[in-house]
């Protein structure tokens, strides 16, 4: 075999769609079938201690295929896009030197979007302008640093949700530290990934169907112990605002574990943000360049054969120095 780290076009596959559209099962099949190992870009399975309201795959789910970027971090640390950069970059690196195909899965797409095209160049982090930011929040709500955005960078209050908190609170302070509009430097700096060839499998179930999975999979979170993860981490890190508290269901739990709201105006805000946020994460994800999008779940038997038929077919099949995939109809249970 070639030596691995000799190639410029070493296959590595990625994952993407909305939130319960099937992703994690998927990736887990291709990579079984790949011969590969899964990297997370998903924000808030980071988390140690966040299972329930993330989503996160238990061991057994995960069918013995490594799982990196997951469990890396304690709640109340910040982990950035940067962050998740520069530990992607090591670990794809490590995953090439063992001759396995890197798979990417997750719905948070600027951690996608940081590995593949990188970041911007922008000042440091001030902890002293972020806090006057997150007092400001807590006085006033987080709707109205999306105001304070808006007049200072229209473009990027457009494109960031009005109780996106850490995204505001970034926005702003690049703003009044370069003294520059946030979204007039993200086009600069930005050092692209090279030596993969990037194969990209995007899933689109039909949108009831996935409104109604959203629906089901949080009254499950919040049935199977998501309201004691939450009182878990507050112990550990406090009730104070920040990853991952400030997430989808989390933040409605510890509403209701504050008496801020009922159990059941919890779920119901959690679910009906979801799918919110499950509309935004296909519209950031269409604008991902040359995604073979596939419509319908991941944990659709059709669909895993689509997917796999695709990458059959797309990856190259005669190079000696290749991963081939390996016995499709064994790895699917057909």
């Amino acid at each position: 075999m070639v030596d691995a780290l000799k190639r410029s076009d070493y296959p590595m596959v990625a994952l993407v769609g909305p939130t319960a559209s099937g992703k994690s099962a998927l990736a887990v099949r291709l990579a079984s079938a790949l011969g590969g190992e899964i990297i997370n870009f998903d924000s808030v399975q980071v988390y140690r201690g966040c299972d329930v309201g993330s989503g996160k795959l238990s061991a057994a789910e995960r069918q013995g295929v490594p799982h990196h970027l997951i469990d890396i971090v304690e709640p109340g640390t910040i982990f950035t896009a940067g962050d998740f950069r520069r530990a992607g970059l090591s670990l794809i690196e490590a995953i090439r030197r063992r001759d396995k195909v890197p798979v990417l899965v997750g719905g948070t797409g600027l951690y996608l979007r940081a590995l593949l095209v990188g970041l911007f160049v922008g000042p440091p982090r001030s902890e002293e302008l972020r806090n006057r930011l997150r007092e400001i929040s807590a006085r006033h709500g987080r709707e109205f640093l999306h105001r304070m955005l808006v007049r200072k960078d229209p473009a990027s209050a457009a494109r960031i949700h009005p109780r996106d908190t850490q995204k505001l609170i970034r926005a702003l302070e690049v703003c009044w530290l370069a003294r520059r509009p946030f979204s007039d430097l993200l086009g600069q700096g930005r050092e692209a990934l090279r030596g993969f060839r990037l194969f990209k499998v995007g899933l689109n179930p039909p949108r009831t169907e996935l409104y109604r999975c959203i629906d089901k999979r949080v009254e499950q979170m919040f049935a199977g112990g998501l309201v004691d993860e939450v009182r878990a981490i507050t112990a550990r890190v406090g009730h104070r605002a920040g990853p991952p508290l400030e997430a989808l269901g989390y933040r409605q739990a510890l509403a209701f574990i504050q008496g801020d709201m009922t159990l059941e105006s919890a779920i119901g805000e959690t679910q009906l943000a979801t799918r919110q946020y499950a509309k935004r994460q296909l519209t950031w994800f269409r604008r991902e360049p040359e995604v073979r999008w596939f419509n319908g779940f991941g944990s659709d038997a059709d669909i895993e054969q689509q997917g796999f038929d695709w990458l059959e077919e797309a990856m190259p099949s005669r190079s000696p120095d290749r991963l081939v995939l390996s016995s499709s109809f064994q790895v699917f249970g057909m």
